[in-house]
């Protein structure tokens, strides 16, 4: 008896310390200090701002001898930018153990950390598991879910090799013209904090060090989502068709409170979960760059949260500081910036950061701390480990666009499905229907579904990637041989069938490009609506999009709505849910507004009246 009751006071104990370990980091960043010191004893000047300093793969790679010249400690593949033989996992591969390989040849031989933009997957190469966008996570309110989705993602980024990703994004949009509210996984903080702790859990887990974890970095601090609309477009971006509205990079009109309040949660505790960068917004806080504000960087990230990794600006960021670059630099760097994502002006910067201590205008106090903490990082990460590997593990590619990843993606697809309406119990669809009829232009489209920053920056509409099901295809792989499914994109010829299934919403985009003034379905959506319609069967009506859009136009003409957002590459999931293999539990993660005129519409404006066609946190069941 004794005997057991020990054993049972063990066994908890021990069950105690690995839900512990489940929740927090097992080293502290500041730790590797000892080591990092020693190293850091050794470095040249040069050598420390080469830490600093992160160009394009292909610019740097393209320009022989940069790599050791500059001293370069991270490079960056941006939305674009593929290897030079092609978007295959071998080219992507190799790749990675060519830029390892350059980095060997300097004279301490610092591996390279390598970024890039794995937000919903491993989502710049072909072939790999397009996860839903954040929008649709937030649906699911399922934090374990998010997390295994980190996992899945961290696997088959290292796969490849790299081992940083710009993810994830736990901005709060407050205004859904916003083009990259698609990236955040609620209006709500509440929300946020949660799921995006779960995110860097399933990144990083609780171990840096693990090869099969890669380095998440919190974006876009802080405020990024809250910016008020004007009319110009920001820098490099065209105007925008739909009103020349801007919210991206835009100015967050707040007082400390409020924005600590609604913008500041994620932040919080992501580094409670132990993320080692962040990326502070290119947007501007009361009218001061977020990149240029030591309040925000220094004060309260690092002094007050006690942040220990490092912040790495966003593509260009510190440009739009000031006309001047000597003086953007200078002020971004004393303010506490530590790495500058400076894609084709590495050289520029190095020099002129140079140039900066050397005047005496940065402190070497600053560049020392800066150095310090990006190579806490590496050292946590095992990259300093002479018996760690420099080449990537290329036993994962079996492990790359896997079964069992396609399988978790359409368990987080059929999960963030949203029942927004359901009159005469449409929903759920027999599968021995003897005929559906199936249209809208996003209905047999894997571009749609999975959005922007998909193999391209801003997404494209059709076959983008291989692999994966579409809508379409997944209604006919659902239904019973007997049933007949056909399709047309405009919603002609569906008189006889026993049902239509529209799928309408918005085509893919990223940053600045998606911000719009006009929300509406556009022509196309509403004629496939009413077509089907005028056949006078009941019409389902499923919305792909990056935000809740207008939806009054077709409202009348539909008998069920359903949103999915941007579900990604498994279709499946979305017909788990039409036809009853699972009943929808998604709820709403962002308010549904009636019309225009109520924009911005969310749960945090204060005193503003809300009166929105769906609440946040909406969701009907069967």
């Amino acid at each position: 008896m004794k005997k057991a009751c020990t054993y049972a006071v063990a066994t908890c104990l021990f069950l105690i310390l690995i839900l512990f370990s489940a929740c927090s980091p097992t080293r502290r960043l500041s730790s590797f200090d000892p080591q990092v010191n020693e190293f850091l004893e050794r470095m040249t000047l040069e050598e420390k701002i080469g830490q600093m300093t992160q160009p394009e793969q292909d610019l740097v790679l393209g320009n022989p001898g940069d790599m050791q010249k500059y001293f370069i400690g991270s490079v960056l593949s941006g939305g674009n930018s593929d290897p030079a033989d092609g978007n295959s996992l071998e080219a992507w591969t190799d790749l990675y153990d060519k830029v390892q390989a350059e980095a060997m040849k300097t004279r301490l031989a610092i591996p390279v950390l390598y970024g890039i933009d794995a937000v919903h997957g491993h989502s710049n190469v072909l072939g790999s598991v397009i996860f839903p966008h954040n929008i649709a996570l937030g649906c699911t309110r399922d934090a374990d879910l998010v997390e295994k989705i980190g996992r899945a993602t961290a696997i088959e980024v290292r796969a490849t090799g790299i081992q940083w990703t710009f993810g994830p994004c736990v901005t709060v949009p407050q205004d859904i013209r916003w083009g990259r509210t698609y990236e955040g996984f609620s209006e709500d903080p509440t929300l946020v904090r949660g799921l995006g702790k779960a995110a860097v859990l399933g990144l990083q887990g609780t171990d840096l060090s693990n090869p099969l974890s890669i380095l998440a970095c919190a974006k876009h601090y802080v405020g990024d989502g809250g910016t008020a609309a004007a009319t110009a477009a920001p820098p490099g971006f065209p105007q925008s068709k739909a009103g020349r509205l801007r919210l991206d990079q835009g100015d967050t009109k707040l007082d400390e409170a409020a924005l600590r309040r609604v913008h500041l949660q994620g932040y919080i505790t992501a580094i409670q979960a132990g993320v080692g960068s962040i990326m502070p917004s290119y947007s501007t806080w009361n009218g001061v760059r977020c990149s240029a504000s030591k309040r925000l960087l220094t004060e309260i990230l690092k002094e007050e949260l006690g942040f220990e990794g490092f912040l790495i600006s966003d593509y260009n960021a510190i440009d739009q500081i000031d006309p001047d670059y000597k003086k953007a630099v200078r002020i971004s760097i004393n303010a506490g910036m530590d790495m500058a994502m400076a894609p084709n002006t590495y050289r520029e910067f190095f020099n002129t950061l140079k140039e900066l201590v050397e005047e005496g205008k940065v402190p070497m106090s600053r560049i020392d701390d800066a150095v310090k903490r990006i190579l806490r990082v590496k050292f946590a990460m095992g990259l300093m480990d002479p018996d760690r590997p420099r080449t990537a593990d290329r036993t994962l590619h079996k492990d790359f666009g896997s079964k069992e990843h396609r399988s978790l993606a359409r368990e987080a697809v059929r999960k963030s499905v949203v029942l927004l309406k359901n009159e005469n119990q449409t929903l759920p669809i027999s599968k021995k229907a003897t005929r559906i009829h199936v249209s809208g232009k996003s209905a047999d489209n894997i571009g749609n579904q999975c959005g922007g920053w998909t193999i391209l920056w801003q997404g494209r509409s059709g076959e983008v990637t291989p692999g994966g099901t579409t809508i379409l295809q997944a209604v006919k792989a659902a239904v019973s041989q007997d049933t007949e499914v056909t399709y047309s994109r405009d919603g002609t010829g569906a008189e006889g069938a026993a049902l239509g299934i529209v799928v309408i919403g918005e085509l893919p985009y990223a940053e600045g490009i998606g911000d719009r003034a006009d929300l509406s379905l556009d022509d196309e959506d509403i004629t496939a609506v009413n077509n089907i319609k005028s056949a006078g069967i009941p019409v389902v009506v499923l919305v792909i999009s990056g935000r809740p859009l207008i939806v009054n136009d077709i409202l009348p003409q539909t008998d069920a709505l359903l949103v999915s957002f941007l579900p990604g590459t498994e279709g499946r999931g979305i017909a788990d849910v039409l036809f009853g293999d699972y009943n929808p539990t998604g709820r709403l993660s962002f308010s549904w507004p009636k019309s225009m005129d109520q924009l911005p519409l969310n749960r945090n404006s204060p005193g503003a009246e809300y009166d929105p066609l769906y609440p946040f946190g909406y969701g009907l069941t069967y």
